[in-house]
């Protein structure tokens, strides 16, 4: 196979890299959400503010660390940034009234998982053999 044609094999392809950032934007949103939630903390609902603010920055920080690895190639960041997606989704639909809200989690989400199943995206985690 001719050099200058193959794909190589250390680079992520387009597919991954988008699905990479959009995992790494909704990181940075879960982070954003957790200082949000520590800054309005009240007296009347300390734990459940502090639960919450930590579930959000620990999601966030998981998928700020699998959307770097994804970029490095790493086979097993795809599973948390494709679970995350999945959430994305059932949340899309779970909204009420807020259109902006779903058509922002779903697109993203959707075209996040269209990138993390793409043919070269699979290829380049070696999850399909090379042509």
């Amino acid at each position: 196979m001719d050099t200058e044609t193959s794909p190589d094999r250390h680079r992520a392809p387009a597919p991954l890299l988008v699905a990479a950032s959009i995992g790494a934007v909704q990181g940075l949103v879960l982070l954003l959400l957790a200082a949000a939630e520590l800054a309005s903390l009240s007296s009347e609902r300390l734990a459940l503010g502090t639960t919450t603010a930590a579930f959000f920055a620990l999601f966030g920080l998981l998928l700020l660390l699998c959307a770097g690895a994804l970029t490095r190639l790493a086979t097993w960041a795809r599973g948390p940034v494709l679970l995350a997606q999945l959430i994305g989704l059932g949340l899309a639909f779970s909204f009420r009234g807020a259109w902006g809200v779903v058509v922002v989690l779903a697109v993203t989400s959707g075209v996040a998982i269209a990138g993390l199943v793409h043919p070269e995206s699979m290829r380049a985690l070696g999850d399909e053999p090379a042509r």
